[in-house]
């Protein structure tokens, strides 16, 4: 156990993150691949309409449950994506800024895994 704060329990701890790495830039290290994000959004949330027209239309179950399995792992992806941007980008500025900068965005991106890890 350590003595710092966990961000993801501790909202007062998070502005403490933006002291370090992207907040600091003009732009975020998805910025590059901001249309692709938003394409592959526009796709999820056009499965999602599919679905919610699936069980207006009544149809099998494991069809609908097909598509949420096919939902999730899209929206996976996309947060795989982005956490790898992040630490291309934001974690990678944060270790040449300074020890302290570096251990704020370790402990973002380890608290970023475990609730994906949920």
């Amino acid at each position: 156990m350590t003595d710092t704060p966990d961000l993801a329990i501790d909202p007062a701890a998070e502005h403490d993150a933006e002291a370090a790495g992207c907040e600091t830039h003009s732009h975020h290290g998805y910025m590059k691949e901001k249309d692709r994000y938003k394409a592959r959004l526009k796709r999820i949330e056009g499965q999602v309409r599919g679905i919610h027209r699936m069980i207006d239309e009544e149809q099998y179950c494991i069809d609908i449950l097909t598509q949420v399995s096919a939902i999730n792992s899209a929206l996976r992806n996309v947060a795989l994506g982005l956490l790898d941007d992040h630490m291309r980008h934001c974690v990678a500025d944060a270790v040449n800024e300074s020890d302290e900068a570096a251990e704020i965005k370790f402990k973002e991106v380890a608290d970023a895994i475990a609730r994906f890890a949920r």
